[in-house]
């Protein structure tokens, strides 16, 4: 069965699984690095890694002998009981997320299986927290927050939303700037979402001078500020958080009550967290929330060892200096078929004059992943792992595709 053609896997895909995605656009059997392979042999240069999630690139040595001792001793024991890896992994969190101090009295972590689970406990804080008499919560226009049915209220693209209304009341989207926040704010909102910078938006960062808007409206008025660090976070923009960036008038660092994280936190493998700061630690309770499998001694095991490996071999720093620098070579394409490039760290958007998603496959065609996460808008975001050896080939190709599909579309 495993030597199958990528024909043979592409029918029983079809015939066995549900067509939530399409048709897949490669079929892969292995990875190592920022490589990975398809059943057919072809290798690819993965630009997108696991949409932020592979951050250690593919079969991190340390990773997966962390992973499978721990699969060898202890997988998982229900949340009837504890285990090192869990706690460990707790202790990890919290560090990366206040890498310059102390987290505050009572910050705690409740471990899930995925960034939407992670968002739809941040959800539930905030409604314990601003209880019937706070019954509005804010999201921002363009948001992604999760597919599961509060997670998805929170969304703001309709496509997602439609086909399973009516979604929870209660959420309302505005406009990420200061006068729309201020026409909205009123002491009904119990919180408001924001993710940092917007990856499904096509990569666009929310402007200062809302987020401290935001934590000033919040402060005054009990509302809980949350941060959805799920793409975002661990690494991705050059911080061990994107919100490590928010600062008040007086240049004080604005600290968010509640963190969602996910994708990068377990290097690849299926772990969520969702991290309570300070008094916003304690909302919930025993018996408000749960999950069978969230924080199992394997997902602790996964955490412990990628963040322990981010910060051994200084992977942040390398996402800083390796995004500055392949942002600068995207920038010298032709502005007449790379109109804009932004993003933070190894989180990049990429503003092109053509079809976005044929772009894709025409790089994919020639060995390299990326994204589309609108009609002219392309996504990277590799591996923290990436060096410049590894990425050099990337703005040429970029540059040949654009020009390429134009063409074609010109001539057609």
């Amino acid at each position: 069965m495993s030597s199958a053609s990528d024909a043979t896997w592409r029918e029983r895909y079809g015939e066995t699984l549900m067509n939530t995605f399409g048709s897949p656009q490669l079929v892969l059997s292995h990875g190592s690095g920022v490589y990975v392979w398809d059943v057919e042999g072809n290798r690819y240069l993965d630009m997108l890694g696991g949409i932020a999630t592979n951050c250690l690139g593919y079969a991190h040595p340390d990773l997966v002998e962390a992973v499978s001792a721990q699969a060898g001793r202890l997988m998982h024991a229900s949340n009837f009981f504890a285990t090192p890896p869990q706690i460990r992994a707790a202790m990890r969190v919290s560090a990366a997320l206040f890498s310059a101090g102390e987290a505050p009295e009572g910050t705690r972590v409740f471990f899930t299986n995925s960034g939407t689970e992670a968002n739809e406990t941040a959800l539930k804080i905030v409604r314990k927290h601003a209880g019937p008499q706070r019954p509005r919560i804010l999201a921002l226009t363009h948001a992604f927050h999760g597919r599961t049915t509060g997670a998805l209220a929170l969304t703001w693209k309709e496509p997602y939303r439609a086909p399973f209304a009516p979604l929870m009341p209660g959420i309302e989207f505005i406009e990420p700037t200061v006068s729309a926040l201020e026409a909205a704010w009123g002491d009904d909102v119990g919180g408001i979402f924001i993710e940092p910078i917007q990856g499904e938006a096509g990569v666009r960062a929310i402007d200062a001078d809302f987020i401290a808007a935001a934590r000033a409206l919040t402060t005054r008025t009990g509302a809980l500020l949350v941060a959805d660090e799920v793409q975002t976070g661990i690494g991705r923009t050059g911080r061990w958080m994107a919100h490590h960036a928010w600062r008040d008038a007086d240049g004080k660092p604005i600290v968010p009550d509640v963190v969602t994280l996910a994708k990068a936190v377990g290097g690849g493998f299926p772990v969520g967290a969702c991290v309570g700061i300070g008094p916003a630690g304690a909302i919930l309770t025993p018996g408000t929330h749960g999950t069978t499998f969230g924080g199992n001694a394997l997902a602790g095991a996964a955490v412990d060892a990628t963040l322990s490996i981010i910060e051994r071999d200084r992977l942040v720093d390398n996402a800083r200096i390796q995004g500055e620098n392949l942002r600068r070579a995207l920038r010298d394409i032709e502005p007449d078929l790379i109109t804009e490039v932004r993003g933070e760290g190894l989180l990049i958007g990429i503003d092109i004059a053509t079809d976005a998603p044929a772009v894709v496959t025409k790089l994919r065609e020639g060995g390299i992943i990326a994204n589309a996460t609108g009609p002219a808008t392309l996504r990277l975001a590799p591996p923290l792992i990436i060096t410049e050896d590894d990425w050099r080939p990337v703005p040429a190709a970029i540059r040949d595709a654009v020009h390429a599909v134009r063409t074609d579309t010109t001539s057609a």
